[in-house]
């Protein structure tokens, strides 16, 4: 099925109008429309890199446009994430490569240019240093942490290939819920983004209810082996 501008909302202003909301999503839109799944995951890539890019705004759409027959569902998700995983990987070897010092001076003086924001760095690494390795996880289902946990992962060393898992988990599971949201309301994708943030905290309570019900299970199952008596 052919992509069909006429079906998707919010474009009635230009596309190099950024100031407007209907500016920025018709330039996904267009992007989308001129490279198909690698549109999606270059834009993902990009969001997580550069904040003010919302992917509230992109993969809903794309959710759209799978229930419209353009995109397979699981395609998507998987493109997402792959992008997703593209830019975490970069701030997170832009931490570790640069240092905690050199990082934050050079988002101090230049993140502006890019939407980057000094506190907004440091509340993340305040969520890192709080949360833990679990941070990384949990943190990508957060707006703004979730672009930006990757920075103090780097340069507080975080093993990498634990950092991508939680980055993947973390990741599939959004990306999953907003291309999912998109594909359920179909021509009325754009009705998401004022749930994201209720949707958001009901996601992370149920990924701490599971992570404290995994430990659970383990503590008991460890104690049970320490409690067996050993056969003589």
């Amino acid at each position: 099925m052919p992509f069909d501008f006429a079906t998707l909302t919010l474009l009635n202003t230009s596309a190099t109008d950024l100031t407007q909301e209907g500016g920025l999503i018709g330039l996904v839109a267009r992007i989308i429309d001129a490279l198909g799944y690698p549109g999606i995951m270059l834009l993902i890539a990009a969001e997580n890199i550069i904040p003010p890019i919302p992917s509230e705004a992109i993969l809903p759409m794309a959710g759209f446009l799978s229930a419209s027959g353009t995109f397979h569902f699981w395609l998507v998700v998987l493109f997402a994430t792959l992008g997703s995983l593209i830019g975490a990987t970069a701030l997170y070897y832009a931490g570790l490569i640069l240092g905690r010092t050199k990082i934050l001076l050079l988002i101090e003086k230049h993140g502006g240019k890019v939407g980057l924001s000094l506190d907004d760095v440091k509340k993340a690494e305040r969520w890192f240093q709080q949360r833990g390795k679990i941070s990384v996880l949990v943190g990508r289902l957060v707006p703004i942490v979730r672009s930006l946990i990757s920075i103090p992962a780097g340069f507080y060393g975080m093993s990498f290939p634990v950092f991508l898992l939680y980055s993947a988990i973390g990741s599939l599971i959004w990306n999953t819920i907003l291309v999912g949201a998109g594909y359920r309301l179909e021509s009325h994708w754009d009705r998401v983004e004022p749930y994201v943030e209720i949707l958001q905290y009901a996601v992370i309570a149920a990924v701490i209810i599971i992570g404290l019900r995994f430990l659970y299970v383990r503590r008991d199952l460890i104690l049970s082996r320490t409690t067996t008596p050993s056969e003589e």
